[in-house]
């Protein structure tokens, strides 16, 4: 049984099946509705219900709170549909967005690397076509023996869209993560879904860009950077990878080999926690610190681009801010998956 839904203002209509969520019908469809983490906690994709009956589903008590149940909302990662139904949902235009319907796909592991003592690259090898994906999006990857898809971000190209790459960091006492640290080998099938997420690059703007990441808040960056890159992008690029210690960089080798390559293409990997022993004369301190002190704090006429821990994003958020950049050119994505507490939105920005 499928059940028919409006969406307000635009008018969209969308089938929805019985027992699917507003929001996996829509991305299906090829209609873009706010998102972040699928699962019901951060409320990026809350919506007004109109006309029918909703389900709300296994949404928060932070991110749905009793008074705006009682209102109407739900969020549409969770909320199914028990009548035919018209929302009304805050979709903003984005010229710069690429319309890619939500697939399911099947891959095989053809590698696995230790990136660091926490940290495992995997290379999935899709079967039939590749995946179609903005730089900086997302999958939602079934992981054995876990019932809720876990959220990794591409650190690979789109024109390698037939063998995709993930930095997965362990998460010892996660339901995920010990899994895939532990349990998955060379050969081993995994099944996932995407793209998901609105952080990718801005390519109609012409300003220098600013990436900031934290640990494997690389993953997006990596993979933005070399789609710009590939695609013959003059403009000025600087990332500031942020880590505690040197056993914790990686791709180090690959950013600085670009950087030798390409003169607009800058890279600064920055040390907040050295430890001893650790043989160092780059960038310390935190990772907005550091280009805070490269920029002179003045970031006015640049875009920026923040991947990265929560912590680290409103840091750096309140760094460009005093620099003078403001929402409109500040891009983030944000770590928030199943396994971690229930994070605020930022403060500062409504839109962030």
């Amino acid at each position: 049984m499928a059940y028919q839904l409006t969406i307000e203002p635009t008018g969209d209509e969308v089938e929805v099946d019985e027992g699917q969520n507003i929001l996996d019908a829509c991305l299906r469809a090829g209609i873009w509705m706010p998102h972040a983490c699928c699962h019901g906690l951060c409320g990026s994709c809350k919506v007004e219900v109109l006309e029918g009956d909703v389900d709300v589903g296994d949404a928060s008590s932070f991110a749905l709170m009793d008074m705006e149940r009682e209102e109407g909302k739900v969020l549409a990662c969770c909320a199914t549909l028990d009548t035919d139904t018209v929302i009304e949902a805050d979709i903003d235009e984005d010229p710069d967005a690429r319309i890619i319907p939500v697939k399911d796909f099947e891959a095989e592991i053809v590698r696995l690397e230790n990136l660091t003592h926490d940290v495992k690259g995997i290379w999935l090898q899709l079967d039939g076509e590749s995946i179609d994906f903005q730089a900086g999006q997302y999958i939602n990857l079934q992981v054995p023996g876990v019932e809720v898809p876990r959220a990794f971000s591409l650190a690979s190209k789109p024109s390698d869209g037939k063998l995709i790459e993930l930095h997965i960091r362990l998460v010892p006492d996660g339901e995920a993560t010990p899994i895939i640290h532990n349990d998955l080998k060379v050969g081993d099938r995994l099944g996932f879904t995407g793209p998901y997420g609105r952080f990718f690059v801005r390519k109609s703007r012409n300003e220098p860009m600013i990436f900031i990441a934290g640990g494997t808040g690389l993953s997006s960056p990596k993979s933005m950077i070399l789609d710009l890159l590939e695609s013959g992008c003059t403009t000025q690029i600087t990332l500031f990878h942020g880590v505690r210690a040197k056993r914790d960089l990686y791709d180090d080798e690959l950013f600085n080999t670009l950087a030798d390559q390409h003169q607009n293409f800058t890279y600064y990997p920055v040390l907040s926690q050295m430890e001893a022993g650790d043989d160092w004369s780059g960038e310390t301190g935190f990772v907005h610190e550091a280009a805070q002190h490269h920029f002179g704090n003045g970031f006015s006429g640049n875009t920026a681009y923040l991947c990265g821990p929560p912590v680290m994003i409103e840091a750096a958020i309140r760094a460009l801010m005093q620099g003078r950049l403001f929402e409109n050119d500040i891009f983030t994505e944000r770590f928030l998956t199943k396994d971690e507490e229930n994070r605020k939105r930022s403060p500062v920005f409504k839109r962030l």
